[in-house]
């Protein structure tokens, strides 16, 4: 993370190095990188020293990401060009939250959604309670406290031994997120989904999410040796625990996995056990990420109208 004079601000690189060497997932310092972003170019346009800030300070950036509108992002294509030859945004988009009339799930919103105001607000929490145990800088407290009482919760699950009421303590600003409704696609708007996609390959990947409800990110760094044909089984390392773990396909994920394979090493595909199982279509050959799979599951969705996404692709035969 830089300043505007583009060099590397020292308490967040710090910070960050601090969740490298706890061994957390690649994202999880970019995630926290964005948020501890926002928050410092905050302070930047009042002036106010990150170690000066007060509880009025996070209050008012609290208030500011509730009313603010998201920044729009350039498209990747039309970065370095002059205004006048980026394209107008295309006619005929929904309006920004409003239900899509294929699936009824919303759109992404302009403002902040309460999930990224309380990932916001956690990360800052943090960020400063490190700083307050390393005494860096004139830190004297933290701007984004803990309520000062202790809020009681009636649970009387399995995970807390049967108690009716545990304390938990929350963050003084941090938003309520609202519970989402599980969703799920039916099987004829599956089957046109899949009929919308373009190669074996991503027949394959779609067929294997279905099948085992991986994430997208846990599926698309399997190796080739991890897709176990005689077991009808795919390896894949879980996100957080970092724990290998076997997961059950189907016989006709299979069968789209061999044809993709096929094809794919009669063009020059890299082949051994410890190469990614998954690659992209065209030369140079790269290893298929997520952003790329995500536009391949777009392009099936702007056939029908709809907004289906992979977590709610993945969790349809679990529903």
């Amino acid at each position: 993370m830089l300043d505007g004079s583009g060099r590397p601000v020292a308490p967040v690189a710090l910070y960050l190095k601090e969740l490298i060497a706890r061994d957390s997932s690649p994202l999880t310092p970019r995630s926290y990188g964005m948020d501890l972003l926002r928050w410092f170019r905050f302070l930047w346009a009042l002036g106010i020293e990150w170690d000066r800030a007060t509880r009025e300070d996070a209050r008012d950036f609290m208030l500011w990401m509730k009313v603010a509108d998201k920044p729009k992002r350039l498209h990747w294509r039309h970065r370095g060009k002059a205004l006048s030859k980026i394209p107008p945004p295309r006619s005929g988009r929904p309006a920004p939250g409003t239900p899509n009339p294929v699936t009824g799930k919303p759109t992404v919103g302009a403002k902040y959604s309460p999930a990224t105001r309380a990932h916001c607000e956690t990360v800052l929490r943090e960020f400063y309670n490190f700083h307050l145990d390393e005494s860096t800088g004139s830190l004297l407290v933290n701007p984004f406290p803990l309520v000062r009482g202790r809020r009681l919760s009636q649970l009387g699950t399995q995970r807390d031994g049967g108690k009716k009421h545990r304390n938990r303590r929350t963050g003084l600003y941090r938003p309520t997120v609202p519970q989402r409704v599980p969703r799920r696609i039916p099987d004829e708007m599956y089957a046109k989904v899949f009929a919308g996609l373009r190669s074996h390959r991503d027949r394959a990947l779609l067929a294997f999410w279905v099948a085992t409800g991986a994430r997208a990110e846990e599926l698309l760094t399997v190796k080739q040796g991890g897709a176990i044909v005689g077991e009808q089984t795919v390896s894949v390392i879980r996100k957080g625990t970092r724990d290998y773990q076997d997961l059950a396909a189907t016989p006709d994920a299979f069968v789209w996995l061999r044809l993709y394979q096929e094809s794919a090493w009669k063009k020059g595909v890299p082949r051994g056990r410890h190469h990614p199982l998954w690659w992209t279509l065209r030369r140079p050959w790269r290893p298929l990420e997520y952003d790329a799979a995500r536009m391949m599951f777009n392009r099936a969705n702007d056939l029908l109208g709809a907004n289906w996404t992979f977590t709610i692709c993945g969790t349809r035969r679990r529903s």
